[in-house]
């Protein structure tokens, strides 16, 4: 198993920044990929970015060019930094750890383990 405990979410006026942080422990060699997800209250659970253990990224669109997922394998940490931060952007994130399998639409990432969540609330 891998426990995931993520931290540095706040209260920020618009147009601020957050890093925010994932420590992973546990059976943390068996990560294939991992990434940050965020519920806003009312809306469905949003994949924002993605890392996998090649280093390769995704983004969602709505916050590429803001938002920038990085890893530290030495500490088994995974960042977020967020930038420009609008009051749409505020959710409670979640990190989360998976394999990484093959299917007919090619490699994916299936996520098995996920955090608590850290707040991120922005004020216009």
């Amino acid at each position: 198993q891998v426990q995931l405990v993520e931290s540095g979410g706040g209260s920020v006026q618009a147009g601020g920044s957050l890093r925010l942080s994932c420590a992973a422990s546990g059976y943390t060699f068996s990560i294939g990929c991992m990434g940050w997800f965020r519920r806003a209250p009312g809306k469905e659970r949003e994949g924002v970015a993605h890392i996998r253990s090649d280093g390769s990224t995704t983004y969602a669109d709505s916050v590429k060019g803001r938002f920038t997922i990085s890893k530290d394998n030495a500490k088994n940490t995974l960042y977020l930094q967020i930038n420009s931060l609008q009051p749409e952007d505020t959710a409670m994130y979640y990190c989360a750890a998976g394999i990484m399998f093959t299917s007919v639409a090619g490699r994916q990432c299936a996520y098995t383990n996920w955090g608590q969540g850290t707040q991120v609330t922005v004020s216009s």
